[in-house]
């Protein structure tokens, strides 16, 4: 089976031509080696993908006959991606979340809140004194 049709069927990308996109990029590995999207996949390859921000890692068990479901990836595939792999996307993830960079647009309702109660704050402590 190729590599693109096998990620695929796996439920790593959604559609076979970003995965055929992923693999022209050489975010796909097989064996240590770049691959093309033709390449043929064999049991007890080991496939490394970014994806994500996220290396996994897979080992192939068994070529599926076609797409199957969340619930029977396990059978055709092995994860053998660290779980620092995880934290660490979990990290940038929160790092992104605080970060807005000058001139994206109107502020939240939350942050709205926040600057609001920044400014009462002065305000009420310039009053005291």
């Amino acid at each position: 089976m190729r590599v693109d049709k096998f990620l695929w069927c796996t439920r790593y990308y959604k559609t076979r031509s970003i995965a055929t996109e992923a693999i022209k990029k050489g975010h796909v590995t097989i064996n240590g080696q770049a691959a093309k999207a033709s390449r043929e996949v064999y049991a007890s390859d080991k496939i490394t993908l970014r994806k994500d921000q996220i290396n996994y890692k897979i080992t192939v068990l068994d070529i599926p006959p076609n797409r199957v479901g969340a619930k029977l990836v396990d059978i055709y595939r092995k994860d053998e991606t660290p779980p620092e792999e995880f934290e660490r996307f979990e990290l940038l993830k929160l790092a992104k979340d605080h970060y807005r960079s000058k001139g994206d647009g109107r502020p939240t309702k939350k942050e709205r809140r926040d600057i609001d109660d920044y400014t009462n704050e002065e305000i009420e402590d310039d009053g005291v004194e």
